[in-house]
């Protein structure tokens, strides 16, 4: 494997043409107070897989493909349900 970042995330947009927008959530704990802290971030992916909003995917990093797409869709990890059903329905 290579030496690129990879993360997990859910994609909430499939509206563009061949781009996700991946939303990438982190769970810490504060260093001093201790709290937990949920903190995301949404990116924009470079698509060939066509994947659904609510699918959990795995991105890369990748070349800069426009002004702020910097990611690529590696695989996806699991199938929203909604999206499958209505998938099945057409």
């Amino acid at each position: 494997m290579n030496g690129r970042r990879r993360l997990t995330g859910v994609v909430t947009s499939d509206k563009m043409m061949k781009t996700a927008v991946v939303k990438i959530t982190r769970t810490f704990r504060h260093p001093l107070y201790g709290k937990v802290i949920h903190e995301s971030k949404r990116v924009k992916a470079h698509d060939e897989l066509s994947c659904m909003v609510g699918d959990e995917v795995r991105i890369v990093e990748g070349r800069p493909m426009s002004a702020t797409k910097r990611w690529v869709v590696e695989a996806i990890l699991r199938r929203h349900e909604e999206a499958q059903e209505a998938g099945e329905g057409e």
